[in-house]
């Protein structure tokens, strides 16, 4: 019925070692990861980053999975200041340039189906049009190694931040000039959060542009990632139309505050989105204007 796959988030799996993880994630039967360049499992700014990519490739190769590159990482820049500085920060934009640009070469060391990235929480003192300049010129030498190394870029909205919805990514991708490799980041829970719109057709909004997908729930106005099941995510809905739209990569469990819990969690989520895949896959065939079906 449809190329999607399913993977899970390794932010979720804080407590294992990046091997364990992968173990565990393959072994219930998802079919990639998506992993946050972070400790434990590989940090872009350790002595030894080579060695860590080198045990990265060995543990996905041994499992058969595939890979999405996420750069959501809380305090890898600062250890003081969650997310900061980002694209769109006073100060600073070039560490994250440069965490970036590290995570495009890496994703391309690994065979990432993509690297995806965000814009920032925009300081209160300056204007949209700052914005939209430092986030352009910010992206403008990762695309460019993107576009070298044959990388997809996704950016993804996020409550909260400058690029906050689709249609945001949408004008950001406008003004940066509609480069092929870059692409669009949804996370299911976030349509639920802040769009505009029902969440499936912020789905077929973004349609063929989708190059990643996060999966989790959420509630209207609050930007915190539940299990499936436990927020308003309706989740046939957005499946159904990621399904339609051809989106045939990795949709990717994303519920970073769930350690604690890793293993459950991961097996309660395939066994949801595996029921969701099986009524849309059980769904009747629109009859044709010929009275055929398609």
């Amino acid at each position: 019925m449809s190329g999607l796959r399913l993977g899970y988030g390794l932010n979720g799996f804080a407590g294992h070692r990046l091997a364990d993880a992968c173990a565990v994630v393959a072994g219930l039967g998802y079919e990639g990861v998506a992993l946050t360049l972070d400790q434990p499992h590989l940090d872009p700014f350790a002595d030894d980053a080579a060695a860590q990519v080198d045990r990265a490739r060995t543990a996905l190769e041994r499992h058969g999975l595939a890979v999405v590159i996420e750069t959501g990482s809380r305090y890898v820049l600062d250890p003081w200041r969650k997310h900061e500085p980002t694209l769109v920060s006073d100060d600073g934009r070039e560490r994250r340039v440069e965490l970036l640009r590290r995570a495009v070469r890496i994703g391309h060391e690994l065979g990432a189906e993509a690297v995806s990235c965000w814009s920032g929480t925009l300081p209160a003192e300056a204007s949209s049009d700052d914005g939209w300049s430092r986030v352009v010129d910010g992206l403008g030498p990762v695309l460019d190694l993107a576009a070298e190394l044959g990388v997809t870029l996704c950016f993804e909205p996020e409550p909260g931040m400058f690029v906050a919805t689709v249609d945001d990514a949408l004008e950001l991708r406008r003004r940066l000039g509609e480069p092929e490799h870059l692409r669009l980041t949804l996370d299911l829970g976030h349509l639920v959060c802040n769009e505009p719109r029902p969440a499936a057709d912020s789905v077929r909004v973004a349609g063929p542009l989708i190059g990643n997908v996060q999966v989790d729930d959420m509630v209207r106005d609050v930007h915190e990632h539940l299990e499936l099941g436990t927020g308003e995510l309706d989740l046939d809905a957005v499946l159904g139309a990621l399904v339609d739209t051809g989106y045939d990569g990795l949709a990717s469990v994303e519920l970073p505050r769930h350690s604690h819990a890793a293993p459950a969690v991961a097996r309660s989520s395939l066994a949801a989105l595996r029921a969701s895949l099986d009524r849309l896959a059980a769904r009747p065939s629109i009859p044709s204007a010929t009275g055929g079906s398609r």
